[in-house]
């Protein structure tokens, strides 16, 4: 949650931004400022420095808005300079390739789980899961092993935000964590899409920073007895990898 009273200008124009983002489809000006919790006249003048600098666009018909040009040269350049993403590729390629399923690297942004790359094996997998895509950090493998490392602070703050009306799944979730954080990977099986298993390990570097998470998905069915094979396939390639940091 964001402390608006406290930001300034800048951090006011990147909360309307990421709300956009956040979104998933245009979105109106309206619903944009009941998001951020914003006067409309406010969120329309930060709408067109957005719209100014090319971040956002606005639909000529609709007057909706959505993501601009320059937002997807601002994404070109993460998907071509991240260090995650470059330290990460051929390892992602080779586990798809020994396991015959999809992987995923996903890292936390923004009290979310975000899909940073994703390669796709040539058997059929339907899941939510695509590049750039935001998910909650409270479901799925992937937003777990994530959440299990974040600083402790941010975590129970993040917790208490999205579940804090249920002291029950709270505790639950708290026990997940901490078995996570023991054997070092999540899994889950048909949390975030149904009949969609998945194990994650997270990726940690020298330095206790966490980086991000890999992450292998494959349709319940087809694992059957290949679960704890997986399961080792992703944590060797999330180790080398992790080595590279």
């Amino acid at each position: 949650m964001i402390d608006l009273e406290s930001k300034s200008i800048v951090d006011r124009v990147l909360h309307v931004l990421v709300c956009i983002a956040k979104a998933g489809q245009p979105i109106g000006a309206k619903r944009i400022a009941a998001r951020v919790d914003m006067p409309l006249s406010t969120v329309y003048r930060h709408l067109a420095a957005l719209k100014k600098w090319g971040l956002i666009q606005e639909h000529l018909t609709t007057g909706l808005y959505e993501p601009g040009a320059m937002a997807v040269q601002l994404a070109w350049g993460f998907d071509q300079n991240s260090n995650l993403i470059s330290q990460s590729r051929d390892e992602i390629s080779a586990l798809v390739d020994r396991s015959g399923e999809s992987v995923g690297l996903l890292m936390y942004a923004n009290e979310q789980v975000v899909c940073i790359a994703m390669e796709e094996s040539s058997r059929s997998l339907r899941c939510s899961f695509t590049k750039g895509r935001a998910h909650s950090l409270m479901q799925g493998a992937s937003a777990k092993s994530l959440l299990a490392f974040l600083p402790r602070p941010l975590q129970k703050r993040l917790m208490d935000e999205q579940l804090g009306h249920d002291p029950a799944a709270v505790a639950d979730l708290e026990q997940q964590l901490m078995d996570i954080r023991n054997r070092g990977f999540a899994i889950s099986d048909s949390e975030v899409d149904e009949g969609v298993w998945g194990v994650s390990v997270p990726l940690i570097s020298h330095d206790e920073r966490l980086e991000g998470t890999i992450t292998l998905m494959a349709p319940s069915l087809r694992v059957g007895t290949r679960k704890e094979e997986l399961i080792n396939l992703t944590r060797k390639a999330a180790s080398r990898i992790c080595n590279r940091f």
